[in-house]
């Protein structure tokens, strides 16, 4: 995942409270070893080492992982895909398969050459969150790389988290509690999202966010809203009403969906 988190909890019990914020960075940690594909001995970075037909069976937080990403590709119409990458040293992307009852992978063709980082930080950031009201934490607020925030339960004498499109001083903010909001752009990093149907730069050249219940949903989301035309991403909000997308023109938010904007702050 490669990029900063932040935990923040609005509890009563400070000293519980950052015991809890210690055991989600505890449990990051240790999603990183599974899901980074700069570690060698990563389930990721061993799974592209797989020859057609082999599979490996895989850690339940990577398979969990994998199986929501296979879901977002089909719900994006390939507007996201976690190999999007491997086609920058192969010809074709690269097929493959989940087997449930195995909880292993299988390769059908190429490389299995995955990059998680579109949608690696969201899934972290949903277990961490889960990790937090098993620890009676519900009142939080959870940030990645400045870039994918997810918000639980609103803090005492508060109607939610305050979040902005962009960074912290954007003039657009909304309150949120349980629900999650990524963004894309191109300002830090540059061309660096590709669209995983050509292996090109992805075609927006401005802004988007995505807001949805979880962090992997919006994160892979606001990727699929660099790559798709507005026409194909009116199509992807069929798949879910709950999804909800803001795109920058010339300057301007638009967002697009069907589901109720949150207040603003």
């Amino acid at each position: 995942m490669a990029t900063h988190f932040e935990v923040r909890i609005a509890n009563e019990d400070r000293t519980y409270a950052a015991q809890a914020g210690q055991a989600a960075f505890d449990l990051l940690d240790k999603l990183e070893s599974h899901l980074s594909r700069y570690r060698a001995n990563s389930d990721i970075a061993q799974i592209a080492q797989l020859a057609l037909g082999e599979k490996m069976r895989l850690a339940e937080p990577v398979f969990a992982c994998l199986e929501i990403a296979k879901k977002m590709e089909l719900a994006t119409f390939g507007g996201f895909s976690a190999t999007a990458s491997a086609l920058q040293t192969q010809p074709s992307p690269p097929q493959w398969n989940l087997l449930r009852e195995e909880l292993s992978i299988r390769c059908e063709s190429g490389r299995l050459q995955f990059d998680l980082g579109a949608i690696g930080k969201g899934f972290a950031l949903d277990r961490m969150a889960e990790l937090l009201r098993s620890w009676d934490c519900p009142s939080y607020l959870l940030v990645a790389g400045g870039s994918s925030i997810l918000a639980g339960d609103a803090p005492k004498d508060a109607a939610g988290w305050s979040c902005g499109l962009g960074d912290d001083s954007a003039p657009q903010r909304f309150i949120l509690t349980h629900t999650s909001l990524s963004g894309s752009g191109l300002l830090v990093k540059g061309s660096h999202i590709l669209d995983p149907r050509t292996g090109r730069p992805a075609l927006r050249q401005n802004r988007a966010w995505a807001l949805a219940d979880t962090a992997a949903e919006s994160d892979a989301l606001s990727t699929a809203c660099m790559v798709l035309r507005e026409p194909e991403l009116e199509e992807v909000l069929l798949q879910d009403h709950t999804w909800l997308f803001f795109l920058e023109i010339e300057r301007t938010i638009r967002p697009m969906g069907n589901r109720v904007l949150p207040p603003q702050a």
